[in-house]
């Protein structure tokens, strides 16, 4: 069968072979525990039940989780054993379960669902870079999606996540999210049901954050769960590309912020600037897998 689950249709049949993602349809995991660095509505004290997921449709240049996601290090798990790691986080006291670029595995997700339904949020952990007819496929089972907006412009989406037509995809993928969970609905100051924009901002590029926020404000409202990240670290082959090849600045991202304050989207998250740090990134061991 020819896979079309992403926008990029790449047309890989991918029990033969890998696709643009790089893996196969046999699901492969790269860690499964709990995980503190989340939104504090995700990850409360508790932590996030999280699932990081080998393989990714975008290659993003600067990716800090390169090795899974770019060279899909992992290990290969059955469906019936996604749905025992799902009862094992379930039971460690996660908030969530929390599915980490899950997009390539959305068929196999549902199956694991079908044989374990935890009781607790699904959140859909995602670049934004998601095909209308794959949420469409997870509606009902996910209760909460936390959706990158990483670009405007085409021409660096193009450069530094080799999709074009990010902006295009990603923002008809948000409106279908919020379509599916069209209220943030919170229990106890955790999120139970909704949608997360997220928007890291890039060096030299406050520009084309402007543009996304503008975007979120005049399609979402004030009321848009917005969590703007200043963590970017250069990573992978940033080295050649050098306006993002160093931290973020602490002007350009108090630009930034600003906008967002100008533009009303106060309902959301920022970051302090030393979370640009190694230590946030979890090992990918194979733990819990």
């Amino acid at each position: 069968m020819k896979c079309d689950l992403c926008p990029r249709k790449c047309g890989i049949n991918r029990n033969e072979s890998v696709g643009f993602c790089g893996v196969t349809n046999t699901l492969k995991v790269a860690r499964a525990g709990l995980h503190f660095w989340e939104e504090p509505i995700i990850s409360g004290s508790s932590g996030s039940g999280t699932i990081f997921f080998s393989g990714c449709n975008l290659k993003c240049v600067y990716c800090q989780n390169y090795d899974i996601s770019s060279e899909a290090f992992g290990k290969e798990i059955t469906i019936e054993r996604l749905a025992e790691i799902f009862k094992e986080l379930e039971e460690k006291g996660a908030n969530n379960i929390n599915l980490v670029t899950p997009s390539h595995y959305a068929k196999q997700i549902v199956e694991a669902l079908k044989i374990y339904r935890p009781n607790i949020p699904i959140v859909y952990n995602t670049s934004g870079y998601d095909s209308l007819e794959v949420l469409k496929l997870m509606e009902g089972w996910v209760d909460v999606y936390l959706t990158d907006l990483k670009y405007c412009s085409s021409e660096l989406s193009k450069k530094y996540s080799k999709a074009e037509n990010y902006f295009e995809v990603a923002t008809s993928a948000i409106l279908e999210m919020v379509r599916q969970q069209p209220n943030n609905v919170f229990e106890n100051g955790m999120l139970k049901k909704g949608v997360v924009v997220r928007h890291m901002v890039l060096p030299t590029h406050t520009q084309d954050s402007f543009k996304v926020l503008d975007w979120i404000k005049q399609n979402l409202g004030d009321e848009a769960l917005v969590s703007v990240m200043g963590q970017y670290t250069p990573y992978y082959n940033s080295k050649n590309y050098p306006e993002i090849n160093r931290k973020l600045k602490p002007l350009e991202y108090k630009m930034v912020l600003n906008h967002c304050i100008k533009l009303g989207l106060t309902n959301g998250f920022s970051q302090e600037l030393d979370s640009a740090s190694e230590e946030y990134i979890p090992p990918f061991n194979l733990e819990g897998v």
